[in-house]
């Protein structure tokens, strides 16, 4: 695991396994399961798991579901494909939940 110093990252709630850096967030205005989570524009430390189609506030997508990869809560998913040109920007991105996550300095 790299160590990081002066910026601000996100890691598991449940182990403190680095997951997402700060720099990275892109939105705070998602919803899932839990609650609200935050869109990123990457991820560390996890393990993305099957693609699977679902239907999801905003559409239709392909998405694979992403786990700690110290602990294996689940964190999110991924978005591998979205279907409306509309949602497109999403593609690539990862929805982690902010349920799951804590902000370190």
């Amino acid at each position: 695991m790299a160590e990081f110093t002066g910026h601000p990252l996100y890691s598991c709630r449940k182990c403190r396994n680095p997951v997402a850096l700060a720099d990275d967030l892109l939105s705070k205005a998602f919803k899932a399961k839990s609650g609200a989570a935050y869109m990123f524009s990457h991820a560390m430390n996890i393990v993305v798991g099957a693609k699977e189609d679902r239907e999801l506030i905003t559409g239709h997508f392909t998405i694979a579901k992403i786990y700690c990869s110290k602990c294996g809560e689940e964190m999110g998913w991924n978005y591998v494909r979205a279907y409306d040109v509309r949602q497109k920007y999403k593609e690539g991105n990862y929805i982690l939940e902010k349920a799951k996550i804590l902000k370190e300095y």
